[in-house]
């Protein structure tokens, strides 16, 4: 067992938020440590916490099929992306619109565990809340118009692809004419996919 599976192992039986949640907490992540892509997100939704496969939901089809161009099968090959997120499991609903925010704790006790033995060649984080782990106090807006870098590996920020994102996108139309190109011409070179 190599140190990515026992950590995945100690990740599923962990329940320490269920009394926060008030329901039964599921940590979902995917990939091995040799996937090329680290991608990083907020949380799963209620789909995905249904199904247990990561982006099983209308933002994962936004994102495989209107930005990376890439098929199910790409997605969820474990050698190409290491899917996890900030929150390991869905925070349950909040009193807004949207979920709730995925509790600090996660992040601290298992996504920086991840990072060190996952060997990815980049990282792609997306939402804010992805971001702000990352880049805390930076401009959202300015993380993913410009590339970054995270453990001296190149790093790229995207918006989350939910459809209740309208407000950012009808503010920046530039990113899906200018900027979504450019990160999906470096993740099809990374797995070697013609456009």
């Amino acid at each position: 067992m190599d140190k990515l599976e026992t950590l995945r192992a100690e990740l599923l039986k962990c329940r320490e938020c269920r009394d926060l949640f008030g329901f039964e907490p599921r940590p979902i992540s995917m990939g091995n440590s040799r996937a090329k892509i680290m991608q990083v997100s907020q949380a799963p939704s209620v789909h995905v916490h249904e199904t247990g496969r990561s982006f099983n939901d209308v933002s994962g089809r936004r994102l495989r099929e209107q930005w990376y161009h890439i098929s199910d099968g790409t997605f969820y090959d474990p050698d190409i992306f290491y899917i996890t997120s900030v929150g390991h499991c869905y925070p349950g609903k909040s009193k807004n619109q949207g979920d709730n925010p995925p509790p600090k704790i996660c992040a601290q006790k298992w996504l920086k565990r991840e990072i060190e033995v996952v060997n990815n060649e980049i990282f792609i984080l997306i939402g804010k809340a992805a971001a702000d782990f990352f880049f805390p106090k930076e401009s959202f807006t300015d993380l993913v118009f410009n590339d970054q870098e995270i453990r001296k590996k190149p790093a790229y920020v995207l918006p989350h692809p939910s459809p209740l994102n309208v407000k950012w996108f009808k503010d920046h139309p530039e990113f899906e004419k200018e900027r979504i190109p450019e990160i999906r011409r470096i993740v099809h070179n990374i797995i070697n996919c013609d456009m």
